[in-house]
This record gives structure tokens, sequence and C-alpha cells, in this order.
């Protein structure tokens, strides 16, 4: 097997462990498994240390549970910050093993910690790729029972994150009503 091969089994395996189910499946391995397809779909030609972040985006997740944070905006994003720095830190650790050097080990976290979001474009890609995941697999659960100015607010961030080439694309290829489609306009 390659190294990247190897990183991406390992991802797998760690998130093989996760509790959580969903489709009957670890939901960190399905997850991992629908991101890695959108980055094949929308960026064919993506480098190994991004297929690594898509794959591990979310790497044993649920040993740092959202809950064991205040549950407020603040805490929200303490928790997601916590969750970018030890996931980038546990791929590193996988890269290492597999023979990746410093560079990309550095590199993931980078992406990983979402630095330079609008600006570094393996970032940028990352983001839309995990919009497009989310828009695909997580939207419409997560709509279920929100009031409908939160889903408004909520498909508005979605698409501030997203670069105008993936917001077009997402115009192209989901059927969204309005106003949630004018969000994804320029």
């Amino acid at each position: 097997m390659s190294a990247l091969e190897d990183v991406l089994a390992e991802i797998d395996s760690a998130n093989a462990q996760d509790p959580n189910r969903e489709e009957g499946q670890p939901a960190a391995l399905l997850y991992g498994e629908r991101m890695s397809a959108e980055l094949a779909r929308l960026f064919p030609e993506a480098s190994e240390v991004l297929k690594i972040a898509a794959r591990g985006q979310h790497v044993e997740r649920w040993l740092l549970p959202r809950d064991s944070y205040p549950m407020d905006r603040a805490g929200y994003f303490a928790w997601r910050k916590e969750q970018g720095r030890r996931h980038g830190a546990r791929l590193a650790g996988m890269m290492s093993k597999a023979g990746f050097d410093t560079e990309a080990q550095e590199r993931v976290g980078v992406l990983l910690r979402k630095e330079g979001i609008k600006r570094d474009a393996e970032v940028q890609a990352l983001e839309d790729v995990i919009c497009f995941t989310f828009l695909k697999w997580y939207f419409s659960p997560f709509a279920e029972g929100r009031d409908a100015e939160a889903l408004q607010r909520i498909v508005e961030k979605t698409a501030l994150k997203m670069s105008p080439e993936g917001r077009a694309r997402v115009l192209q290829e989901f059927d969204l009503p309005e106003p949630f489609a004018t969000a994804f306009r320029d």
C-alpha cells in the first residue's frame, strides 16, 4: 500500500470505533467516506494532503463531545477550534507513521484549522467539500424541527463559507427552494 492508502486506512480504522451510528455504520466512518467521495467528484486532482484532510476531518470526533463545552455560541466556537487542532495533530501522527514529511503533516493541520479560508485554494476546496457534504447528506435531517428563520441563517452562513464556484455549483446541483437559493447567488 502507498503512504496515502496507509493513512486513509488508519483514519477508517479509528473512525470505525465511533459508538454513534448512522445507517447502521459508525457515523464518523460514514462521514469520512462521504467527504472523500465529494472531494473526488468536486476536485479530482486533489493533493494527497487534501485527500487526508477530507477523510479525516472528523477523525475520532466523538472523543471530545460537544457538551464538554458550554452550550452557547462561544462554547461552540471553542469546541470547534479544539476539534480542528486535535484532528490536525491526530492526522499528523498518522502521516508521520506512514512516512509523510513534516511539511505535509503541518499542512494538514492548516487545512483542518481552516487557516486561510477564502485565500488558500486548498483550504477553500476543503470548505466547499464540507458544505456540499452537509447539504447533500445532513441538511435535511438537521432541518427537521427547526424554524424557517433559523434554517435561513444556517443556509446563509453555509453559502458565505463557500467559494463563488462552489455556490454556483450548488445552484446547479441542488433544487433549493427560495429563499435558500438566494443565499447562493452572487
